[in-house]
């Protein structure tokens, strides 16, 4: 059996082939080529842009792929939602399609774009929704430098992919209303989504996938700790589920072991230590599997 993997190009590339190799699957890309390599005899991996991700899978032609919610949103596919791949040191954050005009326009509100020009490479979303708001516009697809498109007077307003919205503010932009957001997927075929091989090694891959970017969040921490401090130290440990807490062969003392965010050790490592925590080590981590 042989799955058919799709992985995208583009921007969420490097994100995806650094994400498997932390899972435990190596992706070597060539510069030209839209078969990629993987240390897995069982997937067959093939590059192609997010944007066709469903379609292609939809189809059959992929069994599954990586994909934006809002690509899925704008192919009208019928595809399995597999699971979400969210994180931010992945480059895998949550993202809005946004309606914007110049911080100089008269528009305010959705319904003052009737009879006016939007510009957007996501179309069919951006028409059903205006077609909800019941306002007739005119909606055009970009093929690139649409934010320059509405600052050069093209167009009325544009719909543009955003994540913080600094790039929209540098460009004298102002976001009138947000269109859908969207975060990374895992999708299936429908048909292979049923074939239970398929299904579980999709669900495999997924779950380490999954577990590798949580991962990136955490680190381990262990350290030795005299058994009359014990408590005190545990009370302060933020964990997953309790501390893992084993005597040590020097009477009296103890080692403790758990895994906490990243973002709280440089505040807790004072406090351990002024607590009696000795040895304190800090580790990274592969994969989190709850």
């Amino acid at each position: 059996m042989n799955l058919k993997f799709g992985i995208p190009k583009g921007s969420l590339q490097e994100a995806t082939v650094r994400m498997f190799k932390k899972a435990g699957f190596t992706i070597n890309i060539g510069p030209r080529s839209y078969f990629p390599s993987i240390d897995d005899e069982e997937i067959s991996p093939f590059l192609l842009r997010a944007q066709e991700m469903a379609r292609y899978v939809a189809d059959g032609a992929l069994d599954c792929g990586i994909t934006g919610r809002d690509w899925t949103i704008e192919s009208g596919r019928d595809v399995q939602e597999v699971c979400e791949l969210i994180y931010g040191k992945q480059g895998l954050r949550p993202v809005r399609w946004v309606l914007c005009v110049p911080n100089n326009s008269k528009i305010k509100k959705p319904e003052d774009f009737k009879g006016k020009r939007i510009a957007t490479e996501l179309v069919n979303a951006t028409k059903e929704y205006f077609k909800k708001k019941k306002v007739s516009a005119d909606i055009e697809f970009s093929w690139g430098a649409t934010e320059a498109k509405v600052g050069a007077g093209l167009v009325d307003g544009i719909v543009e992919l955003t994540e913080t919205g600094a790039s929209l503010k540098a460009n004298n932009l102002r976001i009138v209303d947000t269109i859908c957001q969207s975060t990374t997927l895992i999708i299936a075929n429908k048909s292979s989504w049923k074939d239970p091989w398929k299904k579980e090694k999709i669900e495999n891959i997924a779950l380490l996938l999954q577990g590798a970017i949580l991962a990136e969040e955490k680190v381990g921490l262990k350290m030795n700790v005299e058994e009359k401090n014990v408590n005190k130290i545990i009370s302060i440990l933020p964990a997953i589920k309790n501390p893992t807490v084993s005597h040590l062969s020097k009477k009296g003392w103890c080692a403790i072991e758990t895994i906490i965010d990243e973002s709280v050790v440089r505040n807790l490592i004072p406090k351990l230590k002024q607590n009696g925590a000795q040895g304190i080590i800090e580790y990274p981590l592969n994969k989190v599997i709850y």
